[in-house]
C-alpha cells in the first residue's frame, strides 16, 4: 500500500519535467523523421524487458552523438552506415526523442504492480543514471563545437539535450531514492 502511494507520487512528480521536456517538440506543421533505425526498432522489439530496452535505447543515444561529433569534425561515415545519412541536427534530435522514450517507458515500468519488475526498473534506472552522467561531458563537447562554427540551430539542439538529459538523470536519481538499496551494515546475520 505505501510503495503504491510511493510511486503514483513518483510518477506524478516525474510528469511535469517529462511534460515540460516534451511541450515544444508537439509544434504543428512539423514533419516527425523515424529517430531509431530499421534494425534499432527491431532490437527493441525483440527485447521487451525494461533494463535491457533502456540499455538498448542508450547505447542507440550515445552513437548519435559520437556520429554526430565526427561529422562535425569532418569524420565521415563508413558506407551502409545506418546513420550515414543523418545530417548532425538529425541525430541530436534523435538523441533527444530516444531518451524521452527512454522515460517514458521507465514511468510506465515504474508504476507496474508487478513485484518482478522492481529489480529490472532498478537495474534500468542505474543504467540510466550513469549513462547520462557520462553524456553530459559529450553534449558539452559539441556545445562548444556549434559555437565554434557558429551552428544556432545545433547550439539549440544541443541545449535542448542537455535539458532532458538533465531531466533523466534527475529523474533515475529520484527512482532510486525511493527504492534505495538496503545497508549491509544494518542487516544482521543469524
Amino acid at each position: 500500500m505505501i510503495r503504491k502511494a510511493y510511486m503514483k507520487r513518483f510518477a506524478f512528480l516525474l510528469l511535469p519535467i517529462i511534460l515540460g521536456i516534451l511541450g515544444p517538440l508537439n509544434a504543428p506543421g512539423r514533419a516527425e523523421k523515424e529517430f531509431l533505425t530499421d534494425k534499432e526498432i527491431e532490437a527493441i522489439q525483440n527485447n521487451q524487458e525494461i533494463h535491457t530496452r533502456v540499455k538498448l535505447y542508450l547505447g542507440f543515444a550515445e552513437l548519435r552523438l559520437k556520429a554526430a561529433e565526427d561529422r562535425l569534425n569532418g569524420i565521415e561515415s563508413e558506407e551502409n552506415d545506418p546513420l550515414e545519412f543523418f545530417a548532425p541536427e538529425e541525430m541530436l534530435d534523435g538523441y533527444y526523442r530516444i531518451i524521452r522514450s527512454v522515460m517514458l517507458n521507465l514511468d510506465e515500468a515504474y508504476l507496474s504492480p508487478d513485484p518482478r519488475e522492481r529489480p529490472r526498473v532498478k537495474r534500468a534506472l542505474k543504467d540510466l543514471k550513469s549513462s547520462m552522467e557520462k553524456v553530459l561531458k559529450q553534449l558539452q563537447i559539441l556545445k562548444k563545437i556549434a559555437e565554434e562554427k557558429k551552428k544556432e540551430e545545433l547550439w539549440n539542439l544541443v541545449e535542448k539535450a542537455i535539458d532532458i538529459t538533465n531531466g533523466a538523470h534527475e529523474g533515475a536519481e529520484l527512482g532510486l531514492s525511493r527504492d534505495p538499496d538496503p545497508d549491509p551494515k544494518k542487516t544482521k546475520t543469524r
